[in-house]
């Protein structure tokens, strides 16, 4: 009997459990470019082009290994344009009763899949995702009985058991188990960076990059030029060019921002190992030889580690443990729609602006530019959880929901009550000025606390501690600020709240406006 085994997007792996046991005498895989999927959330036009030129070249090598390939194209003119109906049709063509798939990373689709039986008459198999260096049963056996989850514990577990940087006494390398206090600085003018490889589109993705620009002209973003990998060894080479030339000064400068330089020293893979072309038990090993080979010093190395090991791993399971009910909150009820800005960029505030665009051309910014600008902002904005998090997973070609979710809901918004975070991480204006060249030429003076002039990073920071008092006066981590505001004045006070009114009810917020500085 003919197996039909489904692969997703997001799981172009050759060690997929969905392949393990792949009989390629008798089984067909499957691979499908559906509306449904392209369009579930305002996808950038640069993803979807990735996606799809890496479905088709995986496919490809697929093929090349003997393997029977059963794949849709978007503009197939049968296309059911759904997951279940390319699976039903597909089902049909080979007289399959039996498909076998690997769990999905969204829970949409989880509790999709779970009705096929009825809904398709076919015999579904889902197994585990064992890409991942923790499953989802031994997390929630880690987490049961825990009062707060927290990322650290998670960690320092995962780092005994799996042995990375750690000492044949069981101790942590150098003694310390986080050494983020060193991955702090801000970057000199001096400081030469590292040039990033780029890939040429071949003619499989230029097929692909006319489809999407014909079908998704009016997406968000740019879709040329388009230089990202689409297969394992592109990814594998971008790897290897972020090991030689930017991991060893990452550590240092991973916090930091550049206006006109989106990676800096960044790695810039979580794309290719969120869809399954790099393995994360494979890269933190790469890294780990590293530091022990004396070409990489360990807080540049440990921060590599913590990002996949610890903080990829823990999001993850969060997402799991947490599923359904995690979408829905929004503890500091946050109700402001997005503005504009977060699509056009069209801001003075020159940190979003530029962050936008680098967004808009590249599907991409790193960490601190997503929690620290433009997640900061949603925060002391108080903008809707949900339309905040669409935004999100859509603009990034690295974004599936259980990686984006919990880390803009929970991480960036707070709007999950604590269960990721400790507090919100909320900051003012003396934050994105210590850690980036933003401030310099911005139409905002961020040395000014109040007035028309003034950062509204600033105002916000303190108005959004005055409106969420009654949610976060208890939180001890939130004490000294609290303390800060209590010394200020009532009409001090009053003048924040006014500021913060004038500026979310400005035309700025709502969009018909055009920055007038030349950076927006």
């Amino acid at each position: 009997m003919t197996t039909l085994r489904l692969v997703l997007g997001d799981q172009l792996s050759p060690d997929l459990s969905a392949l393990s046991d792949l009989d390629a005498a008798r089984d067909v895989v499957l691979l499908a470019e559906v509306e449904a999927e392209a369009t579930y959330a305002p996808h950038h036009r640069k993803k979807i082009a990735f996606v799809f030129a890496a479905m088709r070249h995986f496919a490809a090598e697929l093929r090349e290994r003997g393997v029977t390939v059963d794949y849709v194209t978007l503009d197939d003119p049968h296309n059911s344009h759904s997951l279940g109906g390319e699976v039903a049709r597909a089902a049909k063509r080979h007289k399959a009763r039996r498909v076998v798939l690997t769990e999905p990373g969204e829970w949409r689709l989880w509790h999709e899949f779970g009705r096929w039986h009825e809904e398709l008459g076919l015999q579904v198999e889902m197994r585990a995702d064992t890409r991942f260096l923790c499953g989802r049963a031994e997390f929630a056996d880690w987490a049961d009985g825990r009062k707060t989850l927290r990322m650290e514990h998670f960690y320092r577990r995962m780092r005994k058991r799996s042995g990375l940087l750690m000492r044949d006494d069981g101790k942590p390398e150098g003694g310390r188990w986080n050494f983020d206090a060193e991955n702090r600085k801000r970057l000199a003018e001096d400081v030469e960076l590292p040039d990033r490889p780029r890939f040429a589109p071949d003619a499989t993705t230029r097929a692909v990059l006319a489809l999407v620009g014909e079908r998704f002209g009016d997406a968000f973003g740019e879709l040329e030029p388009f230089d990202l990998a689409v297969t394992r060894s592109d990814a594998e080479a971008a790897f290897d060019a972020f090991v030689a030339d930017a991991l060893p000064r990452f550590g240092d400068y991973q916090d930091a921002m550049k206006a006109g330089e989106p990676y800096l020293f960044h790695a810039a893979v979580s794309t290719y190992l969120n869809a399954g072309l790099l393995d994360a038990g494979a890269l933190c090993r790469r890294a780990e030889a590293e530091y022990r080979a004396g070409r990489a010093p360990l807080n540049a190395v440990e921060g590599f580690v913590r990002q996949i090991l610890g903080w990829r791993e823990f999001v993850r399971g969060v997402y799991w443990l947490q599923m359904p009910e995690y979408s829905r909150r929004n503890a500091l009820s946050a109700t402001r729609p997005l503005p504009d800005f977060y699509w056009t960029g069209e801001t003075r505030m020159r940190c979003i602006a530029e962050t936008v665009r680098d967004i808009r051309r590249n599907a991409y910014a790193h960490h601190i530019q997503r929690l620290m600008v433009t997640g900061n902002f949603a925060l002391l904005a108080g903008l809707d959880p949900d339309e905040v998090c669409d935004w999100y997973l859509g603009v990034f070609s690295d974004a599936y929901e259980w990686v984006e979710l919990p880390n803009t809901r929970g991480m960036a918004l707070f709007a999950d009550g604590g269960v990721l975070a400790s507090k919100p991480y909320a900051a003012s204006g003396a934050y994105i000025d210590r850690m980036s060249d933003y401030c310099r030429d911005c139409a905002y003076d961020v040395k000014a606390k109040t007035g028309k002039t003034a950062c509204p990073f600033n105002y916000l920071y303190w108005n959004f501690l005055i409106e969420n008092r009654p949610a976060l006066d208890r939180n001890p981590r939130l004490a000294m600020p609290y303390r800060v505001l209590d010394s200020m004045s009532a009409r001090q006070r009053e003048t924040i709240a006014a500021d913060a009114r004038r500026f979310l009810c400005s035309t700025e917020m709502r969009g018909d406006a055009v920055a007038a500085s030349g950076t927006g």
